[in-house]
């Protein structure tokens, strides 16, 4: 797989199969909460950036099972504030990179469909000159694509106190999921992005 559109034509396709991965029969997310060593689940209220590390995580394993099936290793970034979320090398040909950010948002309660716009990362130093490493796993001219892999989601708590409270194992499938009818996409970078931040006063691209 050498060039961008057989990547984006790959990943694409990846992308419509997380959903029956990630969910239940009903569309529910599948993951209710996290456990203790007394076997007490307690769930997690539909806080963005919560929602965001877990299914991140959710989704790792069969990103990493598509990545090897197509000839990829994946490079996770060395610090947390790194750029991109995960680079995807070619094992034949280690000159060849595609970056990959993982993306939430979630669905607006009185407007379903439209969504909360989310950032594309940093339009500072590594994005202007395209040679440095500052903040990114390899400098950005290196990488033949930039992509998101998107999720658009709807919340079912409504605060972030709702469904927090202690379970036990034998009511796990009772446990209300966090978030529904989760639908993922792929697209480059720049099909999305918009001309204004993404956040406060930060140097982040904003999407559409």
């Amino acid at each position: 797989m050498r060039s961008k559109h057989e990547f984006r034509s790959a990943l694409t396709n990846f992308s419509q199969s997380l959903s029956r991965s990630v969910s239940d029969s009903t569309g529910q997310w599948a993951i209710k909460g996290f456990i203790d060593i007394y076997k007490n689940i307690y769930a997690i209220s539909s806080d963005t950036k919560l929602v965001s590390k877990i299914l991140e995580i959710h989704l790792l394993p069969k990103v990493l099972q598509f990545a090897e099936q197509n000839g990829f290793a994946v490079v996770l970034p060395e610090h947390q504030n790194y750029y991109p979320d995960l680079s995807f090398v070619a094992k034949d040909k280690q000159s060849t990179k595609y970056a990959v950010d993982f993306k939430t948002t979630y669905r607006l309660p009185n407007k379903p469909w439209l969504c909360n716009g989310f950032t594309l990362g940093s339009h500072g130093r590594y994005f202007k000159d395209r040679r440095s490493t500052k903040n990114i796993q390899f400098a950005y001219g290196e990488y033949s694509g930039h992509f998101c892999l998107g999720a658009i989601y709807q919340r079912t708590c409504k605060s972030l106190s709702e469904g927090t409270a202690a379970h036990q194992l034998a009511d796990l499938r009772s446990i209300a999921s966090a978030i529904s009818n989760i639908q993922f996409f792929v697209a480059e970078k720049w099909r999305i992005a918009s001309d204004r931040r993404g956040s406060g006063n930060t140097a982040n691209i904003g999407s559409i």
